[in-house]
């Protein structure tokens, strides 16, 4: 039976997996393909709201580094989700690989479950339990939205 940090951390890693392997195989369009209207959701645009989480949460929030949001903006704060097109998905899908790998490297530093991170969230201190707990529910919900889209794109379900 697995630890508090060893569990966090392997349905974190197995989300993350579960992300890329909802989108193996799409085209470009297809990334692109928006849900019902009104709402932005594509696939796409769920892998670079993923990608914006994992920087901001595994490295701005954990170890105060500040990064840049290619995404959103003051004006646009919903970049991630709006601003797509199949020019630019298979770059994105790069892109969130490259950020995991920064983002497992956070992730592997920081050993303490309990004690404060380097940044702040809001003005206040979080722990790193919070962090992984909250990226669990955060790719849990996502996931759930892919399956949805994936399954009117190309009829896949599931896992």
């Amino acid at each position: 039976m697995a630890g508090e940090r060893e569990s966090l951390d392997a349905w974190i890693e197995y989300y993350r997996e579960t992300a890329l392997r909802k989108i193996d195989g799409l085209d470009a369009e297809q990334l692109c393909t928006r849900s019902v209207p009104p709402s932005a959701l594509s696939p796409i645009g769920i892998i670079r709201h993923l990608t914006d989480n994992e920087a901001y949460w595994l490295r701005e929030v954990l170890l105060d580094d500040e990064q840049p949001d290619p995404h959103c903006s003051e004006d646009n704060p919903d970049g991630d989700f709006e601003d797509i097109e199949p020019a630019t998905a298979l770059a994105d899908i790069e892109a969130y690989r490259q950020e995991l790998d920064a983002t497992r490297a956070a992730q592997a530093s920081w050993s303490d479950l309990d004690g404060p991170v380097r940044g702040l969230r809001h003005g206040e201190h979080v722990n790193l339990r919070w962090i992984l707990t909250h990226l669990i529910e955060e790719y849990a919900r996502h996931l759930g939205h892919l399956d949805l889209l994936c399954e009117v794109i190309d009829g896949r379900t599931g896992e």
